[in-house]
């Protein structure tokens, strides 16, 4: 018999080092946008808005200013400040309306599709004045000016959107505006193609002369208002008109050497916390053996058990999700874990495509963001007078008044969407992420756990990944891994009744774009984003 010998930890890679601050996205241009604030002595907030406006411009299949966004943002030597910046569904959409149109579910593109109000912007705005508050000072032209240059000069179409292909994908094509901007002619861009959205431009112009208020209350939340009117779309002006974001309490955890922080719901950070809860409890000493592995696989599972049953719009939350984070709760969820063998699994699908950055400054202010449309290139509406992109992330909402998160005027969806963070006890503050929907909490721990073992950033971010489950465009309910996984582990984990389905990908998209950012005591900056993304970290 063969002895199922297993690869300790993989080769390292080198991190690249910056002397005193940094920025990471998932395409170039961001991080570059981020980098040039920095340097020009903006704040990581600051940094952060150009790099959102830029990557909206850019990355439009993974997210847009049609879209939600969700900040943790560590003040320099204090608090971790939440800011939630996600729209609520729009006074029409009810279940009656989606019956009678004869659905037994929301529709994932066209007008129907786009169910909630935008949140982004608002998002921007309310981080500004957090950053304000700070010290931050730079004007909001020099902030936007980055995405406006590549709107009036025009852009590459991305690898990543190249080889991205929508799902459900004849009604993508038929939702308004889609076929124009993405796909004209019909067919998809090939390599080397550039778009230039001119549209889009003058929005941003429009919100520099008027401030981000006005994308909800002025002359821009005016023609989206009248577009999604035009198209048949469920939110009205007033909708728009009554959007704030609003800061938040972070969910937060000890573990050994560290404080870990997350979103509260309507996200799904709890579950990303409660995986890494449940995992410290399992004892696991070293990386990439099966301990690991299937450990983070089996708490995976208990806390999607506890985010299925609970997470909804926190207006109606039943319990604290706070209550979840303690050692009784941990202790009870891994002993419910079988060390050896894989518990059976009726999890539910949830897709969910995204962009995750992250900057730090050099007084230490540090940023973990995420910005999304939910679905790969989101309801597929383009709005024709803004250019505006919008979100399809009322999909998560059930026809069913008594499901857990039923489609109700005023109420907000369910969230896939949590960016991360961690303040180690010896002063180490670390910025983290990915996307890629319910793989996200998955991401999170198998890149923590990773560096928590030993791998410095770059090699934990690069090593070969895993998904338990459904999602962004793969349906089956298996343990899917990458290609270089070491296959005595993926022998054992066979063995110990994982479904494992192993893709021929060495780097491949399902398994999300993850980034980390590592600010040290002495001031330098580690910083990595992934190899799957079109992107890098940038510093100075």
């Amino acid at each position: 018999m063969v002895a199922l010998v297993e690869i300790e930890k993989p080769l390292m890679i080198d991190t690249p080092v910056f002397g005193s601050a940094a920025a990471a996205a998932p395409h170039h241009l961001a991080s570059e946008a981020g980098r040039a604030v920095l340097a020009e002595g903006g704040n990581a907030i600051e940094a952060m808005v150009a790099m959102a406006a830029t990557i909206a411009v850019v990355y439009p299949h993974m997210n847009a200013i049609g879209g939600d966004g969700f900040w943790l943002v560590h003040q320099p030597g204090g608090k971790v400040h939440a800011i939630e910046a996600c729209g609520s569904a729009g006074s029409l959409a009810t279940i009656e309306r989606y019956r009678e149109k004869g659905h037994d579910t929301i529709p994932a593109r066209g007008a129907d599709a786009a169910v909630t109000v935008a949140g982004a912007v608002g998002g921007w705005q309310a981080a500004l004045e957090l950053s304000q508050s700070l010290g931050g000072r730079m004007p909001l032209r020099d902030l936007l000016a980055n995405a406006i240059s590549h709107c009036d000069a025009g852009y590459a179409v991305s690898a990543s959107e190249l080889r991205t292909w929508p799902q459900q994908v004849e009604e993508a094509k038929l939702a308004p505006g889609f076929s124009e901007f993405f796909w004209p002619g019909g067919e998809q861009p090939k390599a080397g193609a550039r778009r230039k959205p001119d549209a889009l431009g003058e929005t941003f112009k429009q919100l520099v002369d008027a401030g981000l208020d006005d994308f909800y209350r002025g002359d821009v939340g005016r023609e989206i208002a009248n577009d999604l009117d035009a198209i048949g779309a469920p939110i009205t002006r007033a909708d728009m008109e009554a959007f704030r974001a609003r800061l938040v309490e972070p969910l937060a955890m000890k573990l050994p050497g560290l404080a870990v922080y997350n979103f509260p719901p309507p996200t799904q950070g709890l579950a990303s916390l409660l995986i890494l809860g449940i995992f410290e409890k399992l004892g696991v000493s070293r990386a990439e053996g099966f301990d690991h592995h299937h450990g983070l696989v089996e708490a995976t599972k208990r806390a999607f058990a506890i985010r299925d049953r609970h997470i909804t719009d926190p207006a109606h939350m039943k319990v604290d999700p706070a209550n979840f984070l303690t050692d009784a709760v941990f202790a009870r969820e891994a002993e419910a874990i079988d060390r050896k063998r894989a518990a059976n699994w009726p999890l539910k699908s949830g897709d969910g495509d995204t962009i995750w950055m992250g900057a730090i400054d050099g007084k230490g202010m540090a940023v973990s963001y995420i910005q999304s449309l939910y679905w790969e290139y989101g309801s597929g509406c383009i709005l024709p007078k803004t250019g505006v992109h919008w979100q399809n992330r009322g999909v998560s909402f059930s026809l069913d008044k008594k499901a857990v998160n039923p489609l109700t005027p005023g109420r907000k969806p369910f969230h896939t969407l949590n960016p991360a963070f961690a303040r180690f006890d010896d002063g180490r503050i670390l910025s983290y992420g990915a996307m890629g929907g319910d793989g996200q909490p998955q991401f999170q721990a198998q890149i923590l756990s990773r560096y928590r073992f030993g791998q410095n950033l770059a090699t934990a971010v690069d090593a070969p990944r895993w998904l338990f489950g459904k999602t962004w465009g793969a349906g089956s309910l298996s343990l899917k891994l990458e290609s270089r996984f070491d296959p005595m582990l993926l022998a054992r984990l066979t063995a110990a009744s994982h479904p494992v389905e192993e893709y021929s990908e060495a780097y491949s998209d399902q398994f999300g774009h993850a980034g980390m950012l590592l600010k040290h005591p002495k001031g330098h900056v580690e910083a990595t984003h992934d190899p799957r993304s079109d992107g890098d970290a940038r510093g100075i």
